[in-house]
């Protein structure tokens, strides 16, 4: 028997292997641990698993894109590949080709994966999202030309929000090709002015809607300037697209009506507005014209002229007031003097002649006590009607009002 150097038995022990036709294509079940993905390269690395044992795997760059999920730890698999030796160490391992979820689909775990990437990025929080601005004046819509999801938006666009300006940023909504057609194109309008932006298509099987799980889109939605509204496929669809936007609609028709106001209400409103400036105008104005009549008084009131008319009618009522004051003093003084002259009149010396009295003057004197004269002093004596000369005959003294 010959010695073997180590090299030749690994040689030959992995020809061995490869020449074994049931170790080749083999399905093997089992639980990922210590997965590693080479940075450069883009192999992995992995041990597969069961309660008992583990065997090493490596799965290349090649296979390794075509995944649709990220493997990881504890992540129960069924893997494809073939049995082969690593020479250098002398331990054989699978070179796997294919894995596939054990218990779940590739696509659904990889849809799960992202999602889950995505929410701790962030990308589904509630607080980033924006609200729809009311009056936008510049609408974009990113969807296929051909669908007839654009015809209705348009539509719809038109009825309720004519003056909107709308822009059609056209790109492929399903196939290999069309997450990335997805993602320029809402780029490219959120760059072009736009106001808001809706992305969508119609209905489909969840591989034509796949284009709108994609991290592609995602991203676009999420790092977009202005407000998406996603709305992809009918009602009961829902997708990754549609958590990231600022808005979802359940179909691109209701993206339409979500975008825009209805010209109807708008109408209404501004017409209500209309009648309340109206109002608040009027009040406004009797509230001026008010103003303006207490200014006027105010300033007639400092007006010169104004105040020469006040005080002419001041004066024109001191006047009235004047003379009925005049007329009441010279009723009263009037009537004062008739008195006074009734009792002048009592005490006139005339009115004692009148009533067959005379006076008795000698040099011009009233003659009071007879004791004053002696005979043939002159006498000058008044009557009411004329006067007398006449002399001193004879002095009878004493008292003769008895007489009288």
């Amino acid at each position: 028997m010959s010695i073997l150097t180590v090299s030749q038995l690994n040689r030959y022990v992995a020809f061995r292997l490869q020449e074994d036709a049931k170790l080749r294509g083999i399905l093997l079940r089992g639980e990922i641990a210590n997965f590693t993905r080479n940075f450069r390269s883009g192999h992995c690395y992995f041990s597969v698993r069961d309660e008992e044992a583990s065997v090493k795997a490596v799965m290349f760059r090649s296979n390794a894109d075509r995944l649709r999920f990220e493997p990881e730890n504890g992540m129960h698999v069924i893997l494809q590949g073939t049995v082969t030796l690593y020479e250098r160490d002398g331990a054989y391992q699978i070179n796997v080709t294919d894995i596939q979820p054990d218990g779940v689909g590739a696509q659904a775990l990889a849809l799960q994966q992202r999602r889950e990437k995505l929410a701790k990025l962030g990308y589904f929080a509630a607080e980033r999202k924006r609200p729809v601005p009311p009056l936008p004046k510049k609408i974009g819509i990113v969807t296929s030309r051909s669908g007839a999801a654009l015809h209705d938006m348009l539509q719809i666009l038109e009825r309720r929000f004519p003056i909107g300006s709308v822009c059609i940023y056209p790109a492929l909504v399903q196939g290999d090709d069309a997450p990335a057609s997805i993602a320029e194109a809402l780029r490219t309008a959120g760059s072009d002015g736009c106001d808001v932006i809706l992305m969508g298509r119609g209905g489909g099987s969840n591989e034509d809607l796949s284009a709108f799980q994609s991290e592609a889109v995602a991203e676009a939605v999420f790092r977009s300037p202005v407000p998406v509204i996603s709305a992809v496929g009918h009602e009961t669809d829902h997708c990754i697209a549609d958590e990231v936007a600022d808005l979802r609609a359940p179909t691109p028709s209701a993206a339409a009506e979500l975008a825009v106001p209805d010209k109807s209400i708008l109408t209404a409103a501004i017409r209500a507005q209309a009648e309340r400036a109206e109002r608040a105008l009027t009040a406004l104005t009797d509230a001026k014209a008010a103003a303006l009549r207490e200014l006027q008084n105010r300033l007639k009131q400092q007006d010169p002229t104004f105040a020469i008319t006040r005080q002419q009618d001041r004066l024109s009522a001191l006047r009235v007031r004047l003379d009925h004051a005049a007329e009441k003093k010279l009723a009263a003084d009037t009537q004062a003097l008739a008195l006074l002259l009734n009792r002048i009149e009592a005490v006139s010396p005339v009115t004692v002649l009148q009533r067959g009295y005379a006076l008795v003057y000698h040099n011009e004197k009233l003659v009071r006590d007879a004791a004053s004269l002696k005979t043939g002093d002159p006498l000058e004596i008044r009557l009411a009607n004329g006067t007398v000369t006449a002399s001193v005959t004879a002095i009878r003294k004493g008292d003769t009002s008895d007489e009288l």
